[in-house]
């Protein structure tokens, strides 16, 4: 493992000026000003999403966890661990946000939750970083909007993988038109995995396994979809226009009644089908996203992408500045890696820059690249795909949706 060097917000943007100088889209501008004074951060959530959180930061310069709150209380002896002397533990996250010392909080909470802590948070004028998906329905993913609307406070949503330079790239490559007119995008999010966390007693089953059941989750799209999902509509630059889905409980048959098995087709502008799959009991290529255009195919790994051109006109072969070659170098079928780097130069994960977003956006009153309106427009996506497989039924995207 490397020793990463801590990272300052402006060894991010300093270092990753030619990155973003070709993503005009990405709101990392320069800091006007380096400000001393850190930013205090509350989490609600210390389970697996919530302690990966905080275990990314601990390079980070600039903020500090100066409240943790989770109503288990194994959980919260977990968060002690990350605390010091100074740092406040709360069971209840109302008590937590009312403390003046918390500059934003972190809400890593189940997804039900969501929107209720949103609100609190809110009104206790708390800047908000709040995990994926945005919200566990359409109703509050609209409220929402015109909540933080009517303030002047920092909301981010956690869709990481916007800030993975991996993705920049690929933008780039389809901001450019070297695959042509897109028609199909395929995504995959596979898992050989029952998704169960043991527990103590029958009492702590929805508690503990939240993602099992409809009451509380959103299922397969909700809690994995939901980022290659954000990542197509930031690629096409559009929301879907409508979606059909098939799923089931067909594999886990151990009482939940979220899906264990989903396939949806959304329809965005221009009749491009953006079909998307997540199996539980099959791990083979786990997570991928294929982008087919009429110049060829841009395949995504979790950290390779690679471009399979199709047979062209030699004076549409250049692409220097992407791939390094040329398409005539490269024969049809044959595969090309794109190469790409992260802002600073390591290997970071994705969060880490998400969370220098949030950030910078405090600090210097901006607006950050995954704002409320990107988290609504997943959120309706995501909860879309999950009324068509309930109900068997098309959903359309509604004009009030916008």
């Amino acid at each position: 493992m490397s020793h990463k060097k801590p990272i300052t917000r402006r060894k991010f943007i300093s270092g990753s000026a030619l990155t973003l100088a070709t993503l005009s889209t990405m709101n990392l501008t320069s800091f006007a000003q380096e400000k001393s004074k850190k930013v205090r951060l509350g989490l609600i959530g210390f389970g697996q999403r919530g302690a990966g959180i905080v275990s990314v930061t601990k390079d980070i310069q600039g903020i500090e966890f100066v409240a943790f709150c989770d109503n288990d209380t194994r959980r919260l002896a977990e968060a002690k661990k990350w605390g010091n002397a100074q740092t406040q533990y709360f069971s209840d996250y109302k008590k937590m946000l009312a403390q003046a010392e918390i500059d934003a909080v972190i809400i890593a909470s189940p997804l039900f939750m969501h929107y209720e802590m949103c609100l609190e948070a809110i009104k206790n004028k708390k800047h908000i970083f709040v995990e994926k998906t945005m919200t566990f329905n359409i109703e509050q993913a609209l409220s929402l909007v015109k909540e933080v609307q009517k303030t002047d406070l920092v909301f981010q949503v956690g869709h990481q993988y916007r800030y993975y330079d991996l993705y920049y790239k690929v933008k780039e490559i389809l901001d450019k038109g070297w695959l042509g007119k897109i028609s199909h995008i395929e995504s995959q999010y596979n898992r050989n995995s029952d998704w169960r966390r043991p527990v103590l007693s029958g009492q702590e089953e929805r508690v503990i396994n939240w993602r099992l059941y409809k009451e509380f989750s959103g299922g397969l799209v909700a809690e994995l979809c939901a980022h290659q999902i954000d990542v197509v509509n930031w690629m096409l630059g559009s929301n879907p226009k409508k979606v059909i889905g098939f799923g089931g409980v067909d594999y886990w048959k151990d009482g939940r009644d979220t899906y264990d098995n989903i396939r949806v087709i959304y329809e965005y502008e221009n009749g491009i089908k953006s079909c998307v799959t997540s199996v539980s009991n099959n791990q083979h290529n786990s997570y991928a996203i294929k982008i087919l255009g009429s110049k060829g195919t841009l395949d995504i790994k979790r950290n390779n992408v690679y471009f399979y051109p199709e047979p062209v006109k030699k004076e549409l072969g250049v692409v220097d500045g992407v791939t390094g070659a040329t398409l005539e170098a490269i024969k049809p079928g044959e595969a090309k890696e794109i190469k790409f780097s992260s802002p600073d130069g390591e290997d970071r994960d994705p969060t880490v820059y998400a969370l220098l977003d949030f950030i910078n956006c405090i600090q210097n009153n901006k607006k950050p690249f995954c704002d409320v309106v990107a988290g609504k427009n997943v959120a309706i996506a995501v909860h879309m795909a999950n009324a068509a497989i309930e109900t068997g039924n098309m959903q359309h995207w509604k004009e009030e949706y916008s």
